[in-house]
């Protein structure tokens, strides 16, 4: 864990996936405005080679100037488009920084020992750039500098640079490490505390403090996203509400410290039981309801996690003298499955997954029932034995052929967590 720390690294790769989407995102608009100064500065140092340092060789830096550098910092502004960014601007500017600054190396090589230490100058500029002005993160920034400082060095070692400015200049090009290194590590060390605290908040406002499943309030606000795009993506939707049976019975009777401990239980081992896929969310509806939104889950997927959610309840075994369904607490569930087209909304699937619910009660509890939208005019459906237990209750009026569900492919997942993120 201290290794990571160092290495300035979270342990979890999807905590560290978070944080390089929402920091490099946020950086997006200071990089494009310090490349824009990067261009000027490069079309400035132009200008003033050609007026100040008059004499011979001055060719050469430029054929490195226009013909790496320019076209480098050009690059990199197009991939600071939103469209290109965070896929492609990350890996272009791990090589194109080096680049750069193998790019002043050789225009020092070209200076004449009068220009050297005016043109050796740069190469300060350019390491503070990496560590500071790109978006780099401190270990692609050290590397790149690293780069930068052994190029100079093979430069000198081959006889292009004189050795006592090369010695010098490596001097202080190696303390200008050392400064902006220390400077990047604790900015970026900050950052990373920072997204925690902000992670931290968010997880107290978005989620429930007792069962640590989402709140009703985040869940209003996360299923208008999903329902939106899981509509565009022409994706079923299946919503089940479950209810834990004689709660108020296992309060009266064990007390509500023990009614609380029941309650985190239960959201556990629902949100084990119900998640399949990155998109579903699993949240306390209120008092000893709770809700599963499945998106991209057909019917048949609606009625194995229905099924799945009432075991895995069941499977706790919590002791329940008081419940007249089982000596254990068990739960109810309603479940539907709302397809594209038509009234296809967060409202319509709570209330029809609600009517499920009610005739679960109805046929005693410690089951689940589905609710089909074609049948919605009806209004109630008698519930039907499935299997040997009466806990596995489905409603009779569906139709005799449910349609196949249909699986969502991992771009559309990615694009819809995007999204709703």
């Amino acid at each position: 864990m201290r290794a990571r720390r160092i290495l300035l690294r979270f342990p979890d790769e999807e905590l560290e996936r978070h944080f390089l989407l929402s920091y490099r995102a946020a950086a997006r608009p200071w990089i494009r405005m310090s490349l824009l100064v990067a261009l000027s500065t490069v079309l400035g140092f132009t200008v003033i080679d050609h007026w100040l340092l008059v004499g011979p060789r001055l060719a050469r830096p430029d054929i490195w100037r226009f013909g790496l550098q320019l076209p480098l910092v050009l690059i990199m502004l197009v991939l600071t488009t939103p469209r290109l960014y965070l896929r492609w601007y990350q890996p272009a500017i791990q090589i194109a920084a080096p680049l750069f600054g193998i790019g002043t190396v050789l225009m020092a090589v070209e200076a004449t020992p009068a220009q050297l230490p005016l043109v050796a100058a740069r190469l300060l500029l350019a390491a503070f750039y990496f560590y500071f002005m790109l978006g780099l993160g401190f270990n692609a920034a050290l590397r790149s500098n690293g780069v930068l400082m052994l190029a100079y060095a093979l430069a000198a070692l081959g006889g292009a640079i004189a050795v006592p400015v090369a010695t010098y200049s490596l001097f202080v090009l190696l303390c200008a490490n050392f400064i902006g290194g220390a400077g990047c590590y604790a900015l970026e060390y900050a950052n990373r505390v920072a997204f925690l605290e902000r992670r931290r908040l968010a997880e107290v406002a978005t989620h429930d403090g007792l069962t640590g499943l989402l709140n009703r309030a985040a869940l209003e606000e996360q299923s208008r996203n999903l329902w939106r795009h899981a509509e565009l993506a022409q994706l079923p939707v299946s919503v089940l509400l479950i209810d834990i049976d004689h709660f108020k019975s296992y309060n009266d009777r064990y007390g509500h410290q023990e009614g609380d401990r029941c309650l985190r239980e239960v959201g556990t081992a629902v949100r084990g039981a119900a998640r399949r896929r990155p998109l579903d969310v699993v949240a306390r509806y209120g008092g000893e309801e709770i809700i599963a939104i499945l998106i991209g889950s057909g019917r048949a997927e609606a009625a194995v996690a229905a099924e799945g959610v009432r075991r895995a309840v069941a499977a706790l075994g919590i002791a329940h003298s008081a419940s007249s369904t089982r000596p254990y607490v068990t739960i109810s569930v309603g479940a539907t499955t709302v397809e594209p087209g038509g009234d296809y909304s967060h409202e319509r699937a709570v209330r029809l997954a609600d009517r499920a619910l009610y005739l679960t009660k109805a046929a005693g509890r410690d089951g689940w029932s589905f609710q089909d939208p074609q049948n919605e005019a009806a209004g109630s459906a008698a519930p039907a034995e499935a299997g040997a237990e009466r806990s596995s209750i489905d409603v009779a009026a569906a139709p005799a052929a449910a349609p196949e569900p249909r699986a969502m492919d991992e771009r559309q997942a990615a694009e819809l967590l995007k999204t709703a993120s």
